[in-house]
C-alpha cells in the first residue's frame, strides 16, 4: 500500500451528511475565471472521459468550456494529453470498475508523460467506498472533485501544475447553481440546457439524492434566455435535464412557477424541438400533460421510468406511486398527446421480487405498450437502503428474468417502429451513420433512429423522410424530394 498521498485541501465525501436536507438556501454563483487562471493551460492539451447519463454530459460540456477557456487544447491522442480527467457515474458497480481500469490504463502512459495529470469527478467521488479506494489503490491522482464544486476546476489545476500539490475536495452539500459557466457543446445543432439539479426522491437502490444533493431550480428568466440564445444560434433542440425535471420549480419560495409553465413559455420561442428528461411518474401532473398537448416544438416523446410492475415492490423501491396510479398518468398521456411514444427503465430482482412480483411487470409492459426500455438487474450500492436488503435470488435467475423481460420490451421496439412503415416522418440529420459512411442517420419527433440515403443533408437539417422498412433497433427511409 502506498502512504505518501500528499493531498491538500482534503475534504472527503459523507453519506450521512449528503441524507440531510437542512432547507439551506439556495445561492446562486456567477462563474468567473480568476486571471492568475486564464493561461494556465496555454500549449496543453486535455482528453476528457465522460461516463454516465445525460447529466454528466452536460457537467463534461461545462468543463470542456472551463478548459479551453484556461487555454487548453482537447485531445484524443492518449499520450499527448497533459491532463486527463474522467467523469464519472456511481449507478452501477460495473462502471465504476471500468473507471479503475481506465486509470490504470493511463498510470502507465505517465510513464512516457511525466508530466500528464490525471483527474477525477462526477458521481464516483461522492461515495465514501470511492475515496476510500483511491487513497489505498490510486494515489497518482491528482485532482479529485465531485459533482458541487466544478467551477473550481480553475484552482484545482493552479494546485496541481504551479504548487505541485493534489487535491481531494469532495463537498456533501445540499447544493448551489452556477450561471455563466463556459460551455464546449459537443453537437453543432442539439444541445442540454439544466433545468434544475438533485433529486430529493430517495429510492431506497439509488445513489443520486447523495451525490447530486437537493432538488434546486435555476430562475425560469435564465433557463429561457439561453433556450433563446441557443435559438439564436442555430441550434435546433435543446433537451431540458434535471434528475427529477417534473419537480422543477416547486423549491422557488418567491414565485408559483412549475415544470408545465416552463414548457409553455418554451413552446413560444423559435427553436423547433423541445425534449426532457428524466420524469418521475410521481410529479407527473395534469398541468404538465396539458403543456405536452400543446405539440408544436414540444415533442411526442415521454421517458417515464416505472422499474416494477408490483405495488410491493415498488413501496419497497421507495417509488411513491402505486401500478393504478402509473397506468392512470398513461392513460392520460395518450388521451392528451395522441400517438405519443412512451419509454421507461425497469429494473429485475431487485432484492425479495417474487416470480409473481416479475409477472406484474411484465403484464404492465405490455399494458402500456411501451416503445424502448432501459433495463437493468438490481445493482447494489453502498449507502443505499437497499443494500442491505436480503437477496436470495441466483445470478442465474436473476439474467432469465432480465432475458424474458428483455423478449418483451423488443417486442414493443419493434412494434413501436412498425406504425411509420409506409408513412412520411420529420428527420432532424445527426450525421453519416457509423455503420454506412453512405447512408445518413436522425431522429424523429417520437426519438426514433432513422438511417436514410441524402447525400446532401447536412447536420442539423430538418428533412422528410418516408419509412419504408421498420426493424427492431432504427427506421430505414428514403428522402423525399
Amino acid at each position: 500500500m502506498k502512504k505518501d498521498i500528499n493531498y491538500i485541501n482534503i475534504v472527503e465525501p459523507s453519506i450521512k451528511e449528503a441524507r440531510k436536507r437542512r432547507g439551506a438556501e439556495v445561492l446562486i454563483k456567477n462563474f468567473i475565471l480568476e486571471p492568475k487562471y486564464l493561461n494556465l493551460g496555454a500549449g496543453k492539451k486535455y482528453m476528457l472521459k465522460t461516463y454516465g447519463c445525460q447529466g454528466n454530459l452536460a457537467d463534461s460540456e461545462k468543463i470542456a468550456g472551463i478548459l479551453e477557456m484556461m487555454g487548453y487544447v482537447e485531445t484524443n491522442d492518449e499520450l499527448a494529453a497533459d491532463f486527463v480527467l474522467f467523469n464519472t457515474c456511481a449507478i452501477r458497480e460495473n462502471a465504476e470498475e471500468r473507471v479503475f481500469g481506465e486509470i490504470g490504463r493511463f498510470e502507465k502512459f505517465r510513464k512516457k508523460n511525466p508530466n500528464m495529470l490525471i483527474g477525477i469527478c462526477g458521481c464516483m467521488p461522492q461515495e465514501e467506498r470511492t475515496i476510500n479506494k483511491i487513497k489505498k489503490t490510486y494515489p497518482h491522482i491528482n485532482i479529485v472533485f465531485g459533482t458541487h464544486n466544478i467551477a473550481e476546476l480553475p484552482k484545482f489545476l493552479y494546485n496541481a501544475i504551479i504548487e505541485k500539490q493534489k487535491t481531494l475536495e469532495v463537498l456533501s452539500i445540499e447544493g448551489h447553481i452556477y450561471e455563466d459557466v463556459p460551455v464546449k457543446r459537443d453537437h453543432p445543432k442539439k444541445a442540454w440546457v439544466n433545468i434544475m439539479f438533485g433529486c430529493d426522491e430517495f429510492c431506497t437502490y439509488c445513489i443520486v439524492p447523495y451525490t447530486r444533493g437537493k432538488e434546486r431550480s435555476r430562475r425560469p428568466e435564465a433557463i429561457i434566455e439561453e433556450v433563446k440564445e441557443l435559438a439564436k444560434l442555430g441550434y435546433v433542440e435543446v433537451t431540458l435535464l434535471g434528475q427529477n425535471v417534473n419537480a422543477y420549480g416547486k423549491d422557488l419560495k418567491d414565485i408559483n412557477y412549475t415544470f408545465a409553465d416552463l414548457l409553455k413559455d418554451l413552446n413560444k420561442i423559435d427553436i423547433k424541438r423541445i425534449r426532457f428528461t428524466t420524469s418521475h411518474p410521481r410529479d407527473l401532473d395534469d398541468a404538465t400533460i396539458d403543456a405536452m398537448s400543446l405539440g408544436g416544438n414540444i415533442m411526442p416523446h415521454l421517458h417515464l421510468p416505472v422499474q416494477s410492475g408490483n405495488n410491493r415492490v415498488l413501496k419497497k423501491m421507495n417509488r411513491k406511486y402505486t401500478r393504478e396510479e402509473y397506468l392512470e398518468k398513461i392513460k392520460k398521456l395518450k388521451e392528451k398527446v395522441p400517438g405519443i411514444s412512451i419509454t421507461t427503465d425497469i429494473i429485475v430482482a431487485f432484492p425479495g421480487e417474487t416470480e409473481e412480483e416479475f409477472n406484474d411487470t411484465l403484464t404492465l409492459v405490455d399494458e402500456v405498450g411501451y416503445e424502448g426500455a432501459y433495463t437493468f438487474i438490481y445493482s447494489p450500492r453502498e449507502g443505499t437502503p437497499a443494500a442491505t436488503y436480503e437477496n436470495l435470488l441466483t445470478d442465474e435467475e436473476k439474467h432469465q428474468r432480465l432475458n424474458q423481460l428483455n423478449e418483451r420490451i423488443n417486442d414493443g421496439f419493434l412494434k413501436g417502429r412498425l406504425r411509420f412503415e409506409g408513412h412520411v416522418v420529420e428527420v432532424l440529420v445527426d450525421g453519416p451513420s457509423k455503420n454506412n459512411p453512405n447512408m445518413m442517420t436522425g431522429y424523429t419527433p417520437h426519438n426514433m433512429l432513422v438511417n436514410f440515403e441524402a447525400p446532401n443533408a447536412k447536420v442539423g437539417d430538418l428533412v422528410q423522410v418516408r419509412i419504408v422498412k421498420a426493424y427492431s433497433w432504427h427506421l430505414l427511409g428514403e428522402l423525399v424530394k
